[in-house]
């Protein structure tokens, strides 16, 4: 079994404008300054992950109650 792989070279590719929320709006990041690009380069993204400690002081209050 062979596995076809498909090339695409820079000059076919479709740039994809990225924007993000700031003080309360939102904007194209290409429109920002150089400083506010590298600041959204930097960014992070993350995802919260319940520990379950919300989950016992909810029991908790529902025990109290």
């Amino acid at each position: 079994m062979t596995i076809d792989t498909i090339e695409i070279h820079d000059e076919e590719r479709t740039r994809c404008e990225v924007w993000t929320r700031v003080m309360g709006y939102h904007r194209p990041v290409s429109a920002f300054n150089a400083g506010k690009q590298s600041e959204h380069r930097d960014r992070v993204c993350f995802s919260e992950q319940p520990t379950g400690a919300h989950i016992e002081r909810r029991r908790h209050a529902a025990q109290a109650a």
